[in-house]
């Protein structure tokens, strides 16, 4: 059995100012977008030159923030949205969505890519690897404020965390998701996007791997206290939220590879 470090969430104090991990985390995260994007952008098939990547993030930025806390009281606590709406402005108590952060990008990016009158499904090819470098990094960022832990567990790993009132051994379900929504689908969705792949295919592999490691970690992460399971006594509120990614992600992958074998045996066979 494991004790967590017990870190201090407070990464620095400035008078009455309080700049936790949690949101330095995501600064870094953006950061981390921005220089891989300027990267990317600099490719033959880019859909946006390097000098349009500061908006671009900024753009997606407001959608992860304004998205992220729209889904969380959505998804998770419309409830208590009803009793008292100010709460939806309060964040300083907390409180963000994944799913809900997904949803805002996706309209930053449809504004985006009308402005810029660009295809929507290069945008979002472009900008699929470079969300789960802002995920893992926000899963550290749960670890060291130890926020979302995991089930009881008596594996040798189990650890146990300080804020915990049941001091119970738990999965570090932070740090599974971490390696899971961050690395591995990092080097999954960059390695498949190295090469042109057809419109919407990179961004439907995102869609389907993060739905699928989401769902599979949820075994191991205590579900909200205020929530518990949905359904058939296991189903988690984040299981249900991930698959319709599966789903959508899956189908977009198939649509795209089916429109561009049809795109080349149309070129292939020009009417004479």
């Amino acid at each position: 059995m494991l004790q967590h470090p017990n870190f201090d969430p407070v990464a620095l104090q400035l008078g009455p100012l309080a700049i936790h991990w949690y949101g330095l985390m995501y600064l870094l995260g953006f950061a981390a977008a921005w220089w891989l994007a300027q990267r990317r952008s600099q490719r033959r098939y880019s859909p946006i030159a390097a000098k349009q990547v500061d908006d671009l993030i900024f753009y997606c930025a407001l959608g992860v923030v304004l998205g992220g806390r729209f889904g969380y009281v959505l998804f998770y606590n419309f409830d208590k949205f009803l009793a008292d709406p100010i709460w939806l402005i309060k964040v300083w108590q907390g409180g963000m969505s994944f799913h809900g952060g997904l949803l805002g990008v996706f309209t930053a990016l449809i504004i985006y890519a009308r402005y810029l009158k660009v295809s929507l499904g290069a945008l979002c090819d472009f900008v699929a690897p470079l969300v789960p470098i802002g995920l893992g990094l926000g899963r550290i960022g749960n670890f060291i404020g130890q926020e979302l832990w995991g089930r009881a567990s008596d594996v040798p790993w189990a650890m146990v965390f300080t804020t915990d009132p049941e001091r119970l051994p738990r999965h570090p379900s932070q740090l599974y998701q971490f390696m899971l929504e961050g690395v591995l689908l990092f080097i999954i969705v960059f390695l498949f996007s190295r090469k042109p792949r057809p419109e919407w295919s990179v961004a439907g592999l995102f869609l389907l791997c993060y739905g699928a490691f989401r769902f599979v970690v949820e075994f191991f992460r205590q579900p909200d206290s205020h929530i518990g399971f949905d359904a058939f006594g296991w189903l988690t509120r984040g299981q249900e939220l991930s698959l319709p990614m599966i789903v959508v992600g899956a189908a977009m992958m198939l649509w795209a590879y089916k429109c561009s074998a049809v795109g080349a045996n149309s070129n292939a066979n020009p009417l004479k």
